[in-house]
Formats: C-alpha cells, structure tokens, sequence
C-alpha cells in the first residue's frame, strides 16, 4: 500500500510541475528568457520580482498579458520591453500566470 502511495504522489508532482515547465519552454522559445530570467535582473527584471510586485494585484495576469502583447516602458527602470509579435494573446496569458506563479 505504501509503495502505491509514494507512486501516486510522485506522479502527482509531476503532472503539477509540468505546466510550470512547459511555460517555461514557451519563454524560452518565444525569446522571453533573452531579456529575463526567473531569479536574476537581465535587461528586465528577474520574474520572481514581477510576481512579487503585482502579488496583490488581482488583475496582474491580464495586465502582464497584455505588456506581453504591446510592450511598457518606465515600471522597471529606463529600457523599454518591446511588444512581442511572436505571441497570441493565449499564450500570453498562460506566460503571464507562470510568471505570476512565482512567488
């Protein structure tokens, strides 16, 4: 019984880090992770500091979504983010989750 246990929880923790993972492959494939990183400032900021910045924002995925889609300027510092023409609007949303699932 113990043994069936242990498989289940660890194929539940797979299937729950795999989202996480596969977004993160959409970051890097959309050219996202070429200005940011999940720990550390690059050009912009590291993705762990956006989540913890909008963390009380209830709207942040939609407003991250759409600085994904359109660009922003002046939150983060002088560089601007260039809107990202690689990226729908439905992917922008789950890119905006992931980063929101920082905390």
């Amino acid at each position: 019984m113990k043994r069936v246990l242990l498989t289940f929880a660890a194929l539940a923790a797979v299937a729950a880090a795999a989202p996480a993972m596969a977004d993160e492959a959409m970051a890097k494939a959309k050219n996202c992770m070429a200005c940011h990183a999940v720990d550390k400032k690059l050009v912009g900021p590291a993705y762990k500091d956006v989540a913890k910045k909008y963390a009380a924002d209830a709207k942040a995925v939609d407003l991250l979504a759409a600085k994904i889609q359109k660009g922003g300027s002046g939150v983060w510092g002088a560089v601007p983010m260039p809107p990202n023409a690689n990226v729908n609007a439905d992917e922008a949303k789950k890119l905006a989750t992931w980063v929101m699932s920082m905390k």
